[in-house]
């Protein structure tokens, strides 16, 4: 899907968009435009009533049968159209802060979480957002009234990632603000036990929610490139720590590697969307994992 035109969705080239809901509207028009060109057109979904066409509806939507009969425009709402509820978790600790070129996982994670919410409202389906570390820093309610995003867009842009990360009390919090099952998109570095990710993931799956998990790493993280001995300083607790690349490298790498696969592992078992992604990667690649992830659960 993705192709060499689209390098205007390199999240460097969109970090230099100082308006986020510009970058939301770029990335979410580049998605839509790989997936026009892929085999997948969309989630099937069953159609559920007729309701009154409203400026800014495809006028390809209107059914003109139903023109013919009544002389009014109306057209076909289907069921999960204005029903979903869509949540958006994006974790703001410290760790988050992190870039080895480029933008930082924050950004990226911002980038999406917007184009996400962009995406949303275009389905005309309710999204909110909430910004954790230890805990719950902004919650915006699952809404899909006019400004809901400019909110959820003022928001990201004036969040800045800071402390450490708890993913219990943030996820617990949010299994309260819940009133109906949903789609809740975690985005996150997860550099946490991933046991103790997915047990608090899985209490709010066990209510019904579907979830998703973005998992965001810098390319820096993947590769551990140091090509001389380096004091390293964690982001969230300032813990310092001298490492030998030559001594480290290696059990870095396989430690995270076995991060990844138990995460992964961990996901799989209980059918939750685990998706790793590079903060070099295009944006649009990151909304058509998150459409096949929906895809795979019907």
């Amino acid at each position: 899907m993705i192709t060499t035109e689209q390098k205007f969705l390199d999240p460097r080239v969109l970090a230099r968009i100082s308006n986020l809901q510009l970058v939301a509207k770029t990335v979410v028009e580049g998605f839509l435009t790989g997936l026009h060109r892929s085999p997948h057109h969309g989630v099937s979904i069953e159609f559920a009533e007729y309701r009154p066409y409203s400026p800014g509806d495809e006028p390809r939507s209107v059914d003109w049968n139903v023109f013919a009969r009544t002389d009014r425009y109306y057209v076909k709402k289907y069921h999960g159209e204005t029903n979903t509820q869509i949540h958006i978790v994006l974790d703001a600790s410290g760790s988050m802060n992190y870039r080895s070129s480029g933008i930082s996982k924050f950004e990226y994670g911002s980038f999406l979480a917007a184009s996400l919410a962009f995406f949303a409202m275009h389905q005309r389906d309710a999204v909110g957002l909430l910004l954790f570390d230890t805990e719950v820093r902004h919650n915006i309610p699952a809404r899909s009234r006019v400004g809901q995003l400019s909110w959820i867009l003022h928001a990201l842009d004036q969040a800045r990632p800071s402390k450490e990360t708890d993913f219990v009390r943030p996820l617990e919090a949010l299994g309260q603000f819940l009133h109906r099952r949903g789609i809740i998109v975690l985005i996150s570095d997860f550099y946490e036990e991933p046991q103790r990710v997915m047990d608090s993931v899985r209490q709010l799956q066990f209510r019904g929610n579907d979830i998703i998990l973005f998992h965001l790493l810098d390319p820096g993280e993947r590769k551990l490139d140091l090509s001389e001995a380096s004091l390293l300083e964690d982001m969230e607790t300032g813990e310092r720590m001298e490492v030998i690349p030559e001594y480290a490298r290696q059990q870095y790498r396989e430690l995270l590697e076995e991060h990844i696969q138990r995460l992964g592992q961990e996901s799989r078992s209980t059918r939750v969307d685990y998706e790793v992604i590079d903060t070099d990667r295009p944006l649009d690649f990151a909304l058509y994992s998150y459409l096949s992830a929906r895809q795979r659960r019907k």
